[in-house]
């Protein structure tokens, strides 16, 4: 087996590496800047310009007594849609990030110099494993999160100046909005490129590390969201019969209350909505129903929790491929540290 550099102290990246990793990926570099950069310039324009034209004419249809009938009355219709066509189009790039990072590290940043052998030519020219994997990670992960936390920032922002002044701004628990405005997306693009980066090193393949880290990002992000509401408590909110309260949200469950005060989850007719549910309600002797959700309050709560989560199980992948390159560059396991014996 060939014998490649190894460093005895924790790898890290130096000037030359990154020097030469950024000219390696200068064109993907240039794309990310100018995506980051329009992506950025839209949020802008969204949260001032597009939004105050959306407010205006949505308070011009709200006053305007023509407009409550069938007859139609003077409002800037299209300044509405244009407020919506942008949303919708700024949230879903946002949350495209951790795909297309995720893409982008499984073809090119180590899936591609594995499988053309460049990687071990680098190892023979002075340059250990480890730092080669380090600059790989470090570099990338610096400029992502450098893109990535200023643009849902700027989508919170841009969220937040609609947010009761437009009729039909998205509410804060819609599920693009609450992931594209939060420190969650950034970790998942962080882990987008650990993953990509991972299946490189494991595939040798560039498609098929890019095909696999797309289809991994996206099981995390499922599985992240069917975990995320219980990560953190709800509250309760009840109601009695023949009422109904709204209680927006996050919900997690809900159901009826009966006599004894035992709350009872329900899959259907957790309110006496219709006379089918008021019928079926008394025949379970239901003196109320209840709802467990998240309110605004835990939008902040279920963003650094989740992030942090993500963040660590992107910390486990990180030691898991370290120890991997390792192991097949010197064909040994790590070394552990070893307490010589007490002398006699």
């Amino acid at each position: 087996m060939t014998a490649f550099p190894t460093a005895t102290a924790p790898p890290t990246a130096t000037p030359r590496q990154i020097r030469w990793l950024l000219r390696l990926h200068r064109p993907a570099v240039y794309t990310w800047t100018v995506l980051v950069v329009g992506l950025a310039a839209a949020l802008v324009w969204l949260s001032g310009p597009l939004t105050d034209a959306a407010a205006t004419a949505w308070h011009q249809y709200d006053t305007d007594p023509d407009c409550q009938g069938p007859a139609p009355c003077a409002y800037d219709q299209d300044a509405i849609l244009r407020y919506k066509d942008v949303y919708r189009y700024t949230t879903l790039a946002v949350l495209a990030l951790p795909f297309l990072v995720a893409a982008w590290s499984g073809a090119a940043l180590t899936g591609r110099e594995m499988e053309t052998g460049t990687a071990r030519l680098a190892w023979t020219q002075g340059t250990s494993p480890l730092r080669w994997l380090a600059a790989r990670l470090a570099v990338p992960a610096g400029l992502v999160t450098a893109g990535t936390v200023p643009l849902v920032w700027l989508h919170h922002l841009a969220w937040s100046a609609g947010r009761g002044r437009i009729d039909s701004a998205e509410d804060w628990y819609d599920l693009t909005t609450f992931y594209a405005g939060g420190p969650l997306t950034v970790a998942l693009a962080l882990a987008g490129l650990v993953t990509g980066a991972f299946l490189g090193l494991v595939l040798g393949r560039s498609l098929a590390a890019l095909c696999g880290s797309v289809l991994a990002t996206a099981a995390l992000w499922t599985a992240v969201h069917l975990t995320l509401p219980h990560l953190w408590p709800t509250v309760t909110g009840t109601f009695g019969r023949g009422r109904f309260t709204y209680y927006p949200g996050i919900k997690t469950g809900e159901g009826i209350i009966t006599p004894d005060g035992t709350r009872t989850p329900a899959s259907s007719c957790a309110s006496d909505a219709v006379p089918a549910c008021q019928a079926l309600n008394d025949r379970r002797h239901a003196t109320g129903f209840y709802v467990d959700y998240h309110p605004y309050a835990h939008y902040w709560p279920l963003h650094l929790v989740g992030a942090a989560a993500v963040l660590a199980l992107t910390a486990v992948l990180t030691v898991v491929a370290f120890r991997l390159l390792l192991r097949r560059t010197t064909g040994r396991r790590p070394a552990r540290a070893h307490t010589p014996p007490a002398a006699v």
